[in-house]
């Protein structure tokens, strides 16, 4: 028998008996038990084929979802294809074929990617977002929410990409990159292309997400199971501010509110500044020809800094009667807040830059408690203090202020948010049509459900959105009027296929709606979900919303779709992300699927970034050859054996140094479940090399007890199961185990090792004490070593030292025990030393367990040092007693 392992010669016939046996098959429709388990990565966009990136999350899904269904749970774990959007339109046009064709071509190639990795994905349950089966959903779903008032459309200034030639949401505009570029962040670059983003006025579909903004954000709080950077980065995007509206007199035109989070400034604000697209500005621009000549100026403008122009108008003070100048500021935004700002040039940073760069009045009115300087007027002071010159609340501290301030009249409460609703509209072909009629008698008129789906036109390539050239598709009749009427051309965000498609695959068959509600109900939330942290606004938000609006429909119970969340880290090479763009990629298959598995699941911790190096690969490629070499030696000699040929003696009788083995497979099962629990697979691998190193130690240690290794072998297989499945499959099968490992139940330990790692840690300690007391005592042969564990009244001792309140005499608490006066000043001296470091007392095993550990333990002594090796419990007038503590035993080397 080969002691080498062939990936390629296994891959193919085990994928064949797992789909043929329905390994990861979840029936359609069976009743979900308690102990369901529904497991997520975040399915690919098309792009051709997989990267690392996919196979990191994909192998993290899949141990996960191997390892829950081994442990007795009902897993469903699926997978399809977010295969809309503009990049299968760009690379279609670039190779002169049709998106469609290139995005099929792409799900083949990709499919064979997976399925050569192993991923155990329930394949009958496959959707694609492309598939007019799917996407009349898309539709189905913008009606209803068309009908309950979630859909809005209106004219509005929205993000243009040139490049892309597309409408981008709010949060599809990255402005790092730009401010990076740049040195400011007024503007942004697409998200997809990365080119400067400009401004254009057109009619636009949105999602009313901003009726869901308070519910959003509180709902943050519930998510424990989330990384708290993404309920932050959403905490962020939703940008909640809690603070007050001022109304402001302004001639000739009536009442102006701005809102303002510093209440306690007002008495210093010295103007009025308007954003260039207050309704107030649009007046002015038709009679004012500076104001108008400067909207000109900063029109499609991302980058107006702190230009601003001087209006003929004035505003009253609310607080103090006074009149303040009116200004159109470009750094007033007209979709934050309310428009308006009241410029507090003494406390706030733009607005003192504003004024500096407009030579307008700074006022102080908020000065340190402590009665310390400020810098002012060169530097705002923004920090919360007393208040000065502000009328009668002069003295009062910030906050107190805030609240009293509130009574006056034209102030009230408010509340506003960054997030925006969301732009759905998309100027191109590739993604489900909006189900629109204009008519020019009825206006805008939803398709009616029997109509659905409103197919894509055959693409022809063309500038600009093909859907807008294809004439006769265009070309339809009202549904209400029967007149002649025009589709809409415009497509949905791709973001809105992914906002629910893992309900689809809960029921991806069912014809009567988008999902089977019964079933959602069942299975929802989603246990575990795995992506990218770059999703936490522009997916796992949308998501959030779309879930709650449906249950708001009718449709679901659960209003949070996910209920823990995983990040999965950058893969880099030569310290950068991974990428074909970068020229620094690795296509998964060169290494075969069990040696790349191992390694990005060994390599580090999920969350954690990790270089890619072929020295790292190549130690998970030797762990996989070290395993399947010890098994086939295993059956090998067993082969022999039933031959009656020559092989190597085993035994049917237990000794004592057989316990070790035995109790250290129970507690690997223990370590291994609990870091399987906790998702760190990298730790699952450590313990899984440690455990193989060690049976492959016994074996050679003397004849092994057959029962103890051969489940050594089975259990380690097992263990293996989730992370690298061809391997274990074919281990599972050369230990002519019954059915199929990745059907086996999960190994339960045998024995109680609730403390495994305080007996790993005493045996560890051990062996690295005598270590040292060899090396420093140059004890190249040692003959013997005695191993001594201490009296039983030290572990009374250390317990009680342990359970004693803080700041408690501990010596005294010790010593009032009168088994403890009995060892005089012994129990004395060890009860000071315990309190000298009662803060970092370890927990430990009890002397008899401790004793037992070491003596099973012994033959690993013996292995290393060659020596024979003698573990006792100490007497009293034993000379080594004095230095033997709880876990901590006396050493003699002779």
């Amino acid at each position: 028998m080969s002691r080498r392992y062939d990936h390629a010669r296994v891959t193919e016939y085990w994928q064949h008996v797992w789909e043929r046996e329905g390994v990861y098959e979840t029936p359609s429709g069976a009743e979900a038990p308690e102990d369901r388990t529904y497991v997520l990565g975040m399915f690919p966009y098309t792009s051709g084929s997989l990267h690392m990136g996919h196979i990191r999350n994909y192998a993290i899904t899949d141990a996960h979802a191997r390892y829950r269904r081994m442990a007795g749970d009902r897993v469903l774990h699926p997978m399809g294809w977010d295969a809309f959007g503009l990049p299968a339109e760009n690379a279609a046009y670039e190779r002169d074929t049709d998106p469609e064709s290139w995005t099929r071509s792409c799900i083949e190639r990709m499919r064979d990617d997976l399925k050569e990795m192993g991923f155990g994905y329930d394949w009958s349950r496959e959707i694609t977002t492309c598939d007019p089966e799917y996407y009349q959903w898309n539709q189905w779903l913008f009606t209803r929410f068309l009908d309950n008032d979630l859909v809005e459309y209106d004219s509005a200034t929205v993000n243009w990409c040139p490049d892309c030639e597309t409408v981008l949401a709010d949060a599809q505009v990255e402005t790092d990159e730009y401010e990076a570029a740049h040195g400011h962040t007024a503007g942004g670059v697409c998200w997809r292309c990365g080119t400067a983003v400009t401004q254009r006025d057109l009619d636009q579909w949105f999602f009313t997400i901003t009726d869901y903004a308070d519910e959003l954000y509180d709902g943050l709080d519930d998510l424990e199971g989330w990384p708290e950077g993404v309920r932050d980065s959403q905490r962020n995007w939703i940008g909640r501010q809690e603070g007050a509206g001022v109304t402001f007199d302004v001639d000739e035109y009536g009442e102006v509110s701005a809102f303002t989070t510093r209440l306690d400034t007002v008495y210093g604000a010295t103007y009025l500044a308007l954003a260039p697209g207050h309704d107030l500005v649009s007046e002015l621009a038709e009679t004012d020809d500076d104001v108008a000549a400067y909207l000109d100026e900063v029109a499609g403008t991302d980058d107006a800094g702190l230009s601003g122009v001087a209006t003929d108008l004035t505003a009253t003070h609310p607080f103090t009667g006074e009149r303040i100048p009116v200004y159109v500021a470009a750094y007033v935004l007209d979709d934050v807040g309310t428009g308006a700002v009241m410029g507090v040039p003494a406390h706030n940073e733009r607005d003192h830059d504003f004024a500096e760069a407009h030579d307008l009045p700074v006022s102080q009115v908020v000065e340190p408690v402590d009665g310390s300087g400020t810098n002012l007027p060169d530097d705002p002071y923004t920090e919360d203090g007393m208040l000065t010159s502000s009328g009668e609340y002069d003295g009062l501290a910030s906050t107190a202020a805030r609240e009293r301030l509130l009574d006056h009249d034209g102030v009230e409460e408010a509340t506003t948010y960054r997030l925006r609703d969301w732009l759905i509209s998309r100027q191109r072909y590739w993604g489900t049509p909006i189900p629109i009629v204009h008519c020019p008698d009825c206006g805008a008129v939803p398709v009616p459900d029997e109509d659905l789906p409103v197919e894509l036109p055959a693409y022809v390539q063309t500038t600009g959105n093909p859907l807008d050239a294809a004439e006769e598709w265009k070309a339809t009749t009202c549904p209400d009027c029967g007149g002649e009427a025009t589709r809409e051309t415009d497509t949905m965000d791709t973001f809105v296929d992914s906002s629910w498609y893992f309900l689809r695959f809960l029921s991806p068959h069912f014809d009567d709606a988008p999902f089977d509600q019964q079933t959602a109900d069942q299975w929802l939330p989603v246990d575990v979900y795995v992506g990218g942290e770059e999703h936490a606004v522009l997916h796992l938000l949308y998501i959030r919303f779309f879930t709650r609006a449906l249950a708001d429909l009718g449709l679901l119970d659960e209003r949070e779709p996910v209920e823990r969340l995983i990040n999965q880290g950058t893969v880099l090479h030569s310290g950068e992300k991974m990428s074909k763009s970068a020229g620094n990629a690795v296509a998964p298959h060169e290494y075969g699927a069990e040696t790349t598995r191992l390694f990005v699941l060994s390599a580090a911790h999920p969350a954690q970034d990790f270089e890619w190096t072929v020295k790292d690969v190549s130690t998970a490629y030797e762990f996989q050859q070290d395993i399947y070499g010890m098994v086939s030696d295993f059956v090998d000699q067993r082969t022999r054996r039933h031959r009656s040929q020559e092989a190597r003696p085993v035994r049917t009788e237990s000794e004592p140094h057989d316990a070790y083995l035995e109790r250290e497979i129970d507690r690997t099962i223990a370590a291994v479940t609990e870091e399987y629990d906790r998702f760190r697979f990298h730790r699952v691998v450590g313990e899984l090399q440690r455990f193989a190193r060690l049976l492959r130690r016994y074996e050679r240690y003397e004849p092994p007890y057959l029962f103890a290794y051969s489940r050594g072998l089975r259990v380690l297989t097992k263990l293996l199961a989730p992370i690298a499945p061809y391997l274990a499959e074919e281990l599972w099968h050369l230990l002519e185990a019954d059915g199929l490992v990745a059907e086996a139940d999960w190994p339960e330990s045998l024995r109680d090792v609730s403390d495994y790692r305080i007996e790993r840690g005493l045996v560890r300690t051990t062996l690295a004490d005598v270590r040292d007391i060899t090396e420093v005592v140059d004890i190249s042969d040692p003959e013997r070593i005695e191993l001594v564990v201490a009296e039983d009244w030290k572990y009374e001792a250390y317990r009680t030292a342990q359970s004693a309140d803080p700041d408690a005499a501990i010596v005294g608490e010790i010593m009032a025990d009168e088994s403890m006066q009995a060892h005089g000043d012994a129990a004395a001296d060890y009860a000071a030393d315990l309190a000298d470091r009662s803060k970092g007392l370890e927990p430990i095993v009890d002397g008899e367990r401790e004793l037992d550990v070491l003596a099973q333990a012994a033959w690993l002594f013996e292995d290393e040092f060659g020596a024979e090796v003698t573990v006792r419990r100490a007497s009293e007038d034993d000379d080594l007693a004095k230095k033997a503590r709880p876990n901590k035993p006396a050493i003699h080397i002779s």
